[in-house]
């Protein structure tokens, strides 16, 4: 094979784009950001000397206490010598540093783990653990990685009896974990009882031993497991090539080799070499067989030669360019999480079992459209090629970590007991998605009073999920618009059970359809419309016909946008509801990033807002922000502030400010301002005189353009997340999504609507 083979070349492409990655900018992955203040003489005062003593003196007569006054319980060290990095063998501590460095990223990026990598140059067993015993009052967690067998059963052992923290070594447990999820799946797809399955494991290294023991605590039998190495199988009375660890796992058989081992066994999990498994093998085993051929960088077989011979097979490797990666991303985080979180002592086999069983049952579950676009808009279904959920999953942090918290619990390894779960899951969900902590309380509520919302686009796949997902959650009856026939075929076809549970109305067939025309025709007649006119948009229009819903009250809120442009949603919605009494029509965004959370009007309807209609829409704003729990600082937004610089259509803004000022609102309020003036506290403190208490969270601008592109811009390049546009205003609740909103963006309208029924 030449160097210019299109392998090598795309070997090389990553290896360039590899190394410009890593020596680009400021050079590796990780850097240290501080948590506190630190740019005055006092803030250091407290941060360091004198101040810092009196943190030292209360840990010194309580140790307990550096969880409270330190990062020690967020913080995990990832440990490693080198002897094993990924599949390249023993290359030292300091050529392992760039992978324990994306290890420390890992933790940060799915669990919001601080992580610091630390490189011991030691081949030398009581060398390493001496060096890594000392490190307990640092860290909240022991991560050992990449340490060649069998010394890293020796040190994590060792390591765990000496340490009073978490001590994990990933590369056995990491793999075991997400193995057995997988395999627990595989198991209820194919029809078996855990308890009468027989499995072959070909490989003795430390992510094998790991499998072993784990399938083993979650029920498969000791005597049903087989274990083969390079010298064949690790039966009882063999004695070549055997150590205490292969021992204990030794059964009485008359198979000598994996090819033998594998005859009518229902499983096969390979930790070992590329092609140590064949064709002729595979057709040998059970029926439906279950093959984790994990083997990296190439699996012991492919999935292309397994289905050649067994059409039935299940089958995972450790790859991703492969359905059912065994990824190991989908452990370590979230396990630390949970244990950090209750101060375990160590990390066990029940906690262990429990974060596979919760991984397993997550890939059952309906998957959201930012995971299935994640990666390439392949549709991922619980099935064969979907037994193990995807590493960027925005659920696993609130799935895995409660899990692991409560067999910690459970089994009295955790000195911090978590008191209330369902608070911990939210305050988990909103680490890593920010929007979860702002609808909280809404959804929260929404559950308490369960509501019948529509979904007038019934028949598209996206709102019959969204449906579905509203709900399983406890949020009330969804009411899909459209022709049950089609509705039940689309859930068939992708899959999607609990059609039982959804209302399903087609206008052509519903008794209330000359109700609604006579309803419709009376509110149109004296703008135009013939009777038939009404009869064609009841019987046609699936918005109208929603909005008739909640008008007369058969439903208590819709939602709709996936097939319209939002103008369009918006016309045939106001065909049948009218503003609120008193009340102006206007679209109001959430934008939630970095920690802060904005709200922004006019997103959709004012073109070119007056004072009036400006002092309006931050009045109303001001009120639906106050209802969505936060206490409202309303900025009226210019290029210009405080008259600087002098500008004729700055007018309508400051005339704005005056209305409200003489209206006596009981919200902060000022302007005309700059954006960076009204979000920046350090340029507030420029005018003193300004009426704003701090940042401004209600953005209210001069016009429609500028409101629709800087929400849209936030949206697609600011790198937070955008609720909406929320419609404020009409009389009755109905929200408009985008059309490319995702199925958890039709949820969250859903709930916003559903909300407002219950706040009117």
């Amino acid at each position: 094979m030449t160097d210019k083979t299109p392998l090598n070349r795309a070997s090389a492409d990553l290896e360039r784009e590899t190394l410009l990655m890593h020596a680009s900018g400021r050079p590796g992955k990780i850097e240290v950001v501080p948590t506190k203040p630190l740019t005055t003489q006092r803030d250091l005062s407290l941060a360091y000397s004198p101040g810092v003593a009196f943190p030292c003196l209360h840990i010194a007569r309580d140790p307990s206490l550096a969880y409270d006054y330190t990062a020690k319980g967020n913080l995990v060290a990832v440990i490693s010598n080198g002897t094993a990095v990924l599949g390249l063998g023993d290359l030292g501590a300091l050529a392992g540093k760039p992978v324990m460095e994306g290890k420390a990223v890992l933790f940060k990026r799915f669990a919001d783990i601080d992580a610091i990598d630390l490189e011991v140059d030691t081949r030398d067993i009581d060398e390493f653990v001496n060096s890594v015993r000392f490190l307990g009052p640092s860290f909240g967690g022991i991560n050992l990685e990449d340490i060649k067998a069998p010394e890293c059963f020796v040190i994590e052992s060792r390591l765990r009896e000496l340490m009073d923290i978490p001590v994990f070594h990933d590369d056995q447990h990491g793999t075991a974990i997400i193995a057995t999820a997988g395999l627990l799946n595989a198991l209820e797809l194919t029809g078996r009882r855990i308890e009468d399955t027989k499995v072959v494991v070909n490989g003795a290294g430390a992510a094998a031993i790991a499998c072993v023991e784990l399938i083993k605590a979650s029920g498969i039998r000791h005597e049903h497991v087989t274990l083969c190495d390079t010298k064949g199988v690790i039966y009882q009375g063999r004695e070549n090539g055997m150590n205490q660890w292969k021992s204990a796992h030794a059964v009485p058989t008359k198979a000598r080799t994996l090819a033998e081992a594998l005859e009518g066994a229902d499983v096969f999990m390979g930790l070992s070499v590329k092609g140590a498994v064949t064709q002729a093998m595979v057709a040998t085993m059970a029926e439906r067989p279950i093959i984790f051929a994990m083997a990296n960088p190439d699996p012991e077989i492919t999935p292309e030669e397994v289905h050649a011979v067994r059409s039935d097979a299940i089958v995972a490797t450790g790859r991703s360019d492969y359905p059912n990666q065994i990824n190991n991303v989908l452990g370590f985080p979230y396990i630390f999480r949970g244990a950090l979180d209750v101060r375990a002592s160590t990390i066990n086999d029940q906690m262990k079992v429990a974060a596979a069983k919760a991984i397993a049952q997550l890939a059952r579950e309906d998957v959201p459209d930012e995971v299935d676009r994640a990666y390439q808009g392949r549709r991922l279904r619980y099935g064969s090629e979907y037994i193990i959920p995807v590493p960027f999953d925005p659920r696993l942090i609130a799935a895995i970590p409660p899990a692991v918290a409560q067999a910690a619990m459970d089994s009295g390894v955790a000195r911090k007991p978590i008191v209330d779960l369902a608070a911990y899951k939210a305050e988990l969900a909103a680490r890593l998605d920010p929007t979860a902590a702002s609808l909280q309380a809404i959804g929260d509520k929404v559950k308490a009073h369960p509501r019948r919302v529509v979904f007038a686009e019934g028949e598209e796949e996206k709102s019959i999920r969204a449906a579905l997902a509203f709900k399983a959650a406890g949020y009330g009856t969804p009411i899909l618009i459209g022709r049950e026939e089609q509705i039940k075929e689309t859930m068939a076809a992708q899959g999607l059970p609990g059609a039982e549970g959804l209302e399903i109305v087609n206008a052509r067939v519903s008794d209330r359809r000359e109700h609604y025309t006579e309803v419709l025709y009376k509110r149109l007649q004296r703008k135009g419309a013939l009777h038939r006119d009404a009869a064609r948009l009841v019987n046609q229009e699936r918005n109208v016909w929603g909005a008739l819903m909640v008008e007369q009250g058969d439903a208590d809120a819709m939602v709709t946008g996936l097939t319209r442009a939002y103008w369009q949603a918006f016309d045939e919605v106001k065909r049948v509801i009218d503003p609120a009494a008193g009340q102006v029509l206007f679209g109001l965004n959430m934008l939630v990033a970095r920690g802060r959370t904005v709200f922004m009007a006019d997103t959709t309807v004012h073109e070119a807002p007056t004072a009036e209609d400006l002092a309006d829409i931050a009045q109303q704003s001001a009120a639906k922000v106050r209802q969505l729990g936060y206490e409202p600082r309303v900025a009226m937004l210019s290029f210009s502030t405080f008259g600087n610089p002098d500008s004729h259509p700055t007018g309508r803004v400051r005339q704005a400010v005056r209305i409200l000022e003489a209206r006596g609102v009981d919200f902060e309020v000022d302007g005309e301002m700059a954006a960076d003036v009204a979000l920046d506290p350090d340029l507030l403190r420029h005018y003193p005189f300004c009426r704003l208490s701090g940042p401004a969270n209600v953005l209210v601008m001069p016009s429609l353009h500028s409101a629709n592109i800087a929400w849209k811009l936030m949206q697609k390049l600011g790198g937070g997340t955008v609720i909406g546009p929320i419609l404020v205003g009409l009389d009755k609740p109905i929200q408009i999504t985008a059309m490319d909103a995702t199925v958890n963006d039709m949820v969250n309208m859903a709930v916003l609507a559903a909300y407002d029924s219950i706040e009117s």
